[in-house]
């Protein structure tokens, strides 16, 4: 006799600073949202990092960029990756993979996060060929140097360094 199971809400996180959000990300999020009946795009503090828009900011545009996809959600965190995953009881985490490097990266990031939680599970999409050479820092750089972002970034991001930066 079959037991009939209950489908599991498959929830991913999608972790990172998004100092900015890019079209690649954009293109991973809208993908993954075919795969999971949530997507939930993590927005990291990034003590590491000297981000241009503060973590309020980067939750906004993320929030702004998503505002028709009733599935996808963005909030903050800050702390290990596991324990948020545990506290939003997320199936998985996403994260993209560009290069080989990024994979050799994410590889050993996975590992040392299953190590911390044997039940972490890590999903890897590859971006778009137009988005497989954008990262947040060139397009940083791009926008404080004064040049053209509108096709590397969502337009409310573009707004928001136009008001940053006065480009």
């Amino acid at each position: 006799m079959s037991q009939s199971k209950t489908p599991q809400h498959a929830k991913v996180l999608y972790p990172g600073t998004f100092d900015p959000i890019t079209n690649g990300h954009v293109d991973l999020v809208k993908r993954a949202a075919k795969l999971f009946d949530e997507v939930v795009i993590a927005v990291a503090v990034g003590h590491h990092k000297q981000p241009t828009f503060n973590f309020d900011e980067r939750i906004e545009l993320v929030q702004t960029c998503f505002k028709d996809y009733p599935t996808v959600s963005a909030i903050g965190f800050e702390g290990l990756l596991v324990d948020f995953m545990q506290d939003q009881n997320a199936t998985a985490v996403l994260r993209g993979l560009r290069t080989m490097s990024d994979f050799e990266y994410e590889f050993q990031l996975a590992n040392m996060n299953r190590a911390l939680d044997d039940n972490f599970e890590a999903v890897f999409l590859t971006p778009s060929q137009d988005y497989s050479y954008l990262s947040s820092t060139m397009v940083r750089e791009v926008a404080k140097l004064g040049g053209d972002v509108s096709k590397l970034v969502p337009a409310c991001v573009q707004q928001a360094f136009a008001k940053k930066l006065g480009n």
